[in-house]
């Protein structure tokens, strides 16, 4: 529908135009607005997610929220709040108001004011300039919290949009000024002490302080810890005249986007989410790529078989090669030499092999470990007052039963966000499903809860067709469920996984 079809919702429209437990978009001014009814309640909204602008007409309403069909973003319908990553931002509200059977939508609604915490800590510390980190930081500051905070990273670059950088930013679609999450304003007007190209050395748990490896040092009531992976890197031998890439920051992919203007050929090692979206990119920029990966199928490890079967059909019909169940033995001067014996001349090597959780910082401190730094369900760490969040974090989860450590963006925005309300006394417990999506030339996969094995794989609808639900369960129980060409059925997985605790 265009915008001049759409009602206009200022002079008002009847009650019964809007059914029962239904969403109807229509028009303020210059504004899309979403008209949700539940009984005779009408919550009045903006029409569009505020992190990549998704139709909240397509989402689906659970309690008095709204929930993206794209990211899973959820908004709260009574003040507009973001409630949940990764939109950090708040859809409009506007006053409703009723003649009779008509319903108005009159003036906005002010935007949510910031909440006064239960505990203030005198100063807090955030290790890690990722998506937990800018998350965590945004969210101390939504609730009220206003002493120090400092915001400790490594990377040249302020937060970016760490999942943008292995999709539209390397396939040449998004601006270099879309990417970072925030402008260097926001850290200005909200007090955020944001120190780049940093380095923590050390956390000493008994004084409270973080040393820099520049000698500086900053103490903390309250610390988080959210020091994301490194990617793991490979020795290769052999006599190479070409680089090796990673892809991790800003600058890796800017450095793979500058090299990939001028090559021919790629070579991808590693058929895992990133290689397999680097390899997209690259493919759409024109450039012949090859992908070579031990696995008999590309993602058969997390999507199973039949799925991996499929993405891998998806990536051939756009041109990509794969070399499957082998590995690079070692590139003489731009020559890649595979197990098998082949070769293949490349101007450029991208690996993506997997990443490993940087806990070093938290093993020196002592903190309890387990293959991730170990939190409760506060996501708290073992020493009172340090929490961690992100990829580093292992946390107990009620979907699976078990303690689970998870590498997805939205999961470690949403810990950022549970630890920044937890270090202001909160005590909530986090039990969000995860959720991610990973993207594939036209094809979006989203994939809710967590299975890392399965005894039974139930596939409704067709992969071939781009249109289906597949979900993994252990035991009877639903673990995860992966949708193509479903939003809709992804929500109402995760809500469902959610309501079952």
């Amino acid at each position: 529908m265009n915008d001049d079809a759409l009602p206009n919702l200022a002079e008002g429209i009847p009650l019964a135009q809007v059914p029962d437990g239904g969403l109807m978009t229509g028009r303020v001014g210059d504004e899309d607005v979403l008209l949700v009814r539940r009984g005779d309640a009408i919550a009045a909204v903006g029409a569009h997610c505020t992190h990549y602008h998704g139709p909240l007409a397509d989402g689906l309403v659970v309690g008095d929220t709204i929930r993206c069909p794209w990211h899973h973003a959820c908004f709260s319908l009574s003040t507009g709040e973001a409630l949940g990553a990764p939109a950090l931002d708040p859809i409009a509200c506007w006053h409703v108001e009723r003649r009779g059977d008509l319903v108005l939508v009159r003036e906005k609604q002010p935007a949510p004011v910031a909440r006064t915490p239960v505990t203030s800590p005198s100063s807090i510390v955030i290790v890690g300039g990722g998506a937990a980190g800018l998350a965590a930081a945004d969210m101390l500051r939504r609730d009220g919290y206003s002493g120090p905070l400092t915001m400790i990273s490594a990377d040249e670059s302020a937060p970016c949009d760490r999942p943008n950088l292995s999709k539209d930013f390397l396939a040449g679609t998004a601006q270099e000024d879309w990417i970072p999450l925030r402008p260097d304003e926001f850290y200005r007007e909200r007090q955020i002490d944001l120190i780049l190209n940093a380095r923590v050395t050390s956390i000493d748990t008994r004084e409270r302080r973080v040393r820099l490896e520049n000698g500086t040092s900053y103490p903390f009531g309250a610390l988080l810890i959210a020091t994301g992976a490194d990617p793991v890197r490979l020795t290769i031998p052999g006599e190479p005249s070409i680089d090796v890439r990673y892809l991790r920051t800003f600058a890796d992919s800017r450095a793979i986007v500058s090299r990939a203007e001028s090559a021919k050929r790629v070579l991808v090692i590693g058929a895992s989410f990133i290689g397999l979206e680097v390899a997209a990119s690259l493919r759409a920029r024109g450039i012949d790529v090859h992908v070579v990966a031990p696995e008999h199928q590309p993602l058969e490890r997390v999507l199973g078989a039949e799925a991996g079967r499929f993405v891998r059909s998806v990536h051939e019909s756009q041109g990509v090669t794969f070399h499957l169940g082998t590995t690079v033995t070692r590139i003489d001067g731009r020559t890649a030499v595979l197990g098998d014996g082949t070769t293949v001349d490349v101007d450029l090597v991208v690996a993506g092999v997997g990443v490993r959780p940087s806990v070093a910082l938290a093993e020196q401190a002592g903190l309890a470990m387990d293959r991730g730094i170990l939190v409760d369900e506060h996501l708290e760490t073992s020493v009172p007052g340090i929490y961690a969040a992100g990829d580093v974090a292992r946390w107990p989860d009620p979907h699976s039963g078990g303690r689970i450590r998870v590498e997805h963006w939205v999961v470690a925005e949403r810990q950022g966000q549970a630890a920044a309300k937890n270090m202001l006394g909160a005590r909530r417990r986090f039990d969000e499903v995860p959720f991610f999506w990973s993207q594939h030339f036209d094809v979006v996969i989203n994939y809710v809860g967590h299975a890392e094995t399965w005894d039974a794989i139930a596939i409704d609808g067709s992969l071939d067709a781009r249109d289906c639900t597949i979900t993994y369960r252990l035991g009877g129980k639903t673990l995860a469920v992966a949708t193509i060409g479903r939003d809709h059925a992804s929500l109402e997985a995760e809500a469902a996984m959610q309501a079952a605790g």
